[in-house]
Formats: structure tokens, sequence, C-alpha cells
């Protein structure tokens, strides 16, 4: 029997909403006379047989360091900011009872940990598909669902829950991605927000994502990204989240492409804050051409990622010398590139003509 039961997701919010409260959680599932006691300000969970299960996040994973189990839930192992390190603290701690197990449940991103673990002798492995769920599904979801990814790269690891190797020709590999990562940035002298606009009106159901990504340069004269904001807005609304980024890292200046209605872009974030330091910049190449410069400043150690950006790096990984594999448009990836074209490969660019949100000293 488990008597010490971490259960580890992605943020504080996906343990508690997912893992203990979700229609699939804890608390759902167990029937009453069994039902444990939820206390959410200790993180805790008590069974009447006095086992015990306590709530950790990806994001510290140093709140594993010194508590002991014997058995682990982690959920969306996957898309965990500092998997790797997260998953190691996890494991200096599962060290009580005869024999401590863990189960992880995720979606397949082929990151290096999740390979480790899938290639351990002690690990089994089920797989299910969302064919396989469909009892469970609504039957319109599963329709656009699949209408939408069968037969896709991403629709193979989504649907049919497969683990997929690096794109052949891939600018960007899983492994190159898990070495650029670090905990946390240096002092930075300049930070940017760069935003790839969609074209649509940015509906949640509908067209493309709206990229923004913020990054900065390191007084060591590394770039790093800091926080993708990519959403689907309407203009307004994503025009408030891309200034709130600037103003949360104290930007320099923030960047879009024109190609996509720059002057929208422009009038978008002006209307929100008409101080705010803005650059066009024109994609005069295609984005693999665009992505090629800044894909070889990772081979070269130059780019750093605090943490990790599942969805962001999903993006990279489809990107191919012969074109961009993945599904949609690379929103993501795209306001990365210009982030980081701007910081390490437009040092001759213009002074911006207008106030800053903070300086870097």
């Amino acid at each position: 029997m488990l008597g010490r039961i971490a259960l580890v997701a992605e943020t504080a919010a996906d343990a508690r909403d997912v893992m203990v409260e979700g229609e699939s959680g804890i608390l759902s599932v167990h029937p009453k006379e069994f039902r444990p006691l939820y206390e959410p300000s200790k993180r805790r969970l008590t069974w009447p047989n006095g086992a015990v299960a306590t709530l950790y996040n990806a994001v510290e994973p140093d709140q594993l360091r010194g508590p002991q189990h014997d058995g682990a839930w982690c959920d969306e192992l996957a898309k965990w900011r500092y998997a790797g390190e997260t998953w190691d603290q996890l494991q200096f701690g599962l060290r009580l009872g005869l024999q401590p197990r863990q189960v992880v449940t995720t979606t397949p991103r082929p990151i290096p940990v999740l390979k480790q673990i899938m290639a351990a002798e002690t690990t089994r492995t089920t797989r299910g598909s969302t064919y396989e769920n469909r009892a469970n599904l609504a039957g319109t979801f599963l329709t656009e669902v699949v209408k939408k990814f069968e037969g896709t790269r991403l629709g193979r690891q989504e649907l049919n829950a497969e683990v997929l190797d690096d794109v052949p020709g891939a600018l960007w590999t899983r492994d190159m991605l898990d070495a650029c990562r670090v905990r946390k940035a240096p002092e930075l002298v300049r930070v940017v927000v760069a935003v790839d606009p969609s074209g649509t009106k940015g509906e949640e159901d509908t067209g493309d994502a709206i990229g923004i990504v913020a990054a900065g340069k390191g007084v060591d004269g590394n770039a790093y990204i800091l926080e993708d904001a990519t959403c689907k807005l309407p203009p307004a609304a994503w025009g408030r989240r891309a200034v709130a980024l600037a103003a949360k890292w104290k930007a320099d200046r923030i960047v879009a492409e024109r190609n996509f209605g720059g002057a929208m872009v422009e009038h978008v974030i002006r209307s929100v804050d008409p101080r705010v330091s803005y650059r066009e910049v024109t994609a005069s190449r295609g984005k693999v051409a665009r992505a090629e410069p800044v894909a070889a400043l990772y081979e070269q150690s130059c780019v750093r990622h605090v943490g990790a950006f599942p969805e962001m790096e999903d993006q990279m990984c489809s990107f191919a010398t012969n074109g961009y594999l993945g599904s949609g448009s690379p929103d993501r990836a795209d306001a990365a590139v210009w982030a980081i074209t701007e910081l390490m490969l437009a040092a001759q660019a213009a002074a911006p003509i207008f106030g800053t949100y903070g300086t870097k000293r």
C-alpha cells in the first residue's frame, strides 16, 4: 500500500484543477466512503487509511528537494517547463517502501527525458489513441479534431499517441533545444517583444494564432527566450497582451512583421500605449531562410530557453530545410525568430524614436 504520494503537474493550478478537482480528477473518481480529505492550503490529500498525497508543480523543481515518497503521479510531463530537473528531483525522493512506483500520463512529445523514461527496463508503457477514447468525448470535438489533424504529423502525436523522432533535415532538434535550457537568465542589457500577426480576426476557433514572444540579450552576449504569450484573441485583446508583456519584461522595443497588415499591428499597439517603442520588420525571404541563421545561433550555443516552451519547440522541430512540416502556421516559432533576429542579427537597426518601458543597466 502506498503511504506518501507525490502529485506533480506542470503548474500549481493544473495540479489542483486537473489532477484533484477535474472531471477525471481524484475527487471525482473516488467512491464517497473512501474519498480523501482535500486541504488546498496545505496542498494535501489525506485518505481514510492514512495515505497522504502532496501536490507539486514543475515550475518549482526545488519543491521536491527533501520530501520522501513511495509513489508518484506525474501528469503531462512532456509539457513541464523544467521537465528534466523536476523529474530528477522526484527520483531523489522516491525512496520509501519496498518498491517505490510512479505513473506518468502525458501526450508523447519526444523530449529527451520522456525518451529516457520509456527506454528504461523498469518502465511499462501503455498507449491509448483518441479513437479508443471516443466513448468519453463529445462527437463534435472528435469530428473537428480528426478532420483537421488526421494524417498530419501533429495528428500522429496527438491522435495516435506516437512518439515521433526528429524531422529529417530539421533546423532544430529536441536534443539541441534541451541542451539550451536554463533556469534563469543573467542580467539583461536589452529586451524585445516580437509579434507575428496572423492576418485573421484572432478568434479562438478559427484562423492562426498571433505569435507573441519576449526575448532578451544577456550581459554574456547570449539571447534568452523569456516567455511565450502567443494567443488567439481579437486585435484589441492581443494588443493589450503584447504591451503588457513588454511592460512586464521592461522591453526596449516591440517588433512586428509587416507582411500581414503591419500598419494595422502598429495601430493596435499604439492604441493601447502610444509611447511604446515600435519597429516594423519586413519578411523579404521565406520562413525557412529567415529561420536558418537563427538556428545556427542555437548550434553555436548563443541562444538559451528559460525553461521549456513545448508548443513553440514543437514548431521549431517541424522546420526543415525543405519547408515547414507542421500543422497550421508556425506563429510561435516565427515570433521567436523575429525576436532573436532583432537581438542578435540586427545590431545596426535604427534607434527607437519613442520612449521605452525601462532601461537595462
